[in-house]
């Protein structure tokens, strides 16, 4: 049996980065949030995740029993009201929840402010010569239009749902180990033959769950030694992997 494959990945922030990210998303009103649908949404991502044996945090299951228990609250009947001023006191139980979202959003676009002036500083100053080789070694900035982990979950989450009924059937024959480093071999030998850029359902031809799993570490792994990257211009469009140097930054 194969072990599971513990990953971290920047990207995770936690359980109100997940929901701000859906919300942004499905453009959807943070003041009014439909809870039946961010619980669905929020779920299925939970659910990906641990198909994928991504080291979920327990403060992700813990958003999920909040947003569950919201639900629940929603689908009760109101209690009556005898005047305006008894109305006032039936607080929305969303409240707690939209009033974390919004302070969250704030740090989070104040702390993006930061990272920009930083950025921006780093332009105006001029900084000592580089070798060639220096120059290349450097990290790559990150760019509009680059895919987040969530953006990534999400895609994941199609093709394991596409990859059911092959993965019944898969159980009956002997399953296949594939080294992770070997998948890594193999992607970066594919998209290295697509200058243009390769759809990411592409690296995924074997549709068992094994194979999936696998390929989606192997390209987390090269996203992290900046080898490859992914790009989506649109929400909802097809993530397209490039390598590094291919990427076409505009």
């Amino acid at each position: 049996m194969r072990k599971s494959y513990q990953v971290k990945v920047e990207g995770f922030e936690g359980p109100l980065d997940l929901l701000l990210h859906l919300i942004n998303r499905y453009e959807i009103d943070i003041h009014d949030i439909p809870v039946s649908q961010i619980t669905n949404q929020y779920m299925n991502y939970i659910q990906t995740m641990k198909e994928l044996e991504l080291d979920l945090a327990s403060e992700y299951l813990v958003m999920a029993a909040t947003l569950l228990a919201i639900k629940s609250q929603m689908l009760l009947p109101n209690p009556t009201v005898d005047d305006a001023d008894d109305e006032e006191l039936v607080e929305d139980p969303r409240e707690d929840l939209m009033r974390r979202l919004i302070e969250y959003r704030k740090y989070k676009q104040a702390a993006e402010d930061l990272k920009q002036k930083e950025l921006d500083a780093n332009r105006i100053y001029t900084r000592p010569p580089m070798s060639k080789d220096e120059f290349e070694g450097e990290a790559p900035e990150v760019r509009p239009g680059e895919a987040s982990i969530y953006d990534m979950i999400q895609a994941m989450g199609q093709l394991l749902h596409r990859s059911k009924t092959q993965t019944k059937e898969e159980t009956k024959i002997k399953r296949d180990e594939i080294p992770i480093q070997m998948r890594m071999d193999e992607i970066l030998s594919q998209v290295d033959l697509q200058k243009d850029g390769t759809p990411f359902s592409h690296l995924f031809e074997k549709k068992t769950r094994p194979h999936i799993v696998v390929t989606f570490m192997a390209l987390l792994e090269l996203m992290k030694s900046n080898d490859v990257i992914c790009i989506q211009q649109q929400h909802f469009e097809e993530l397209i992997v490039y390598k590094m140097e291919d990427a076409p930054w505009s």
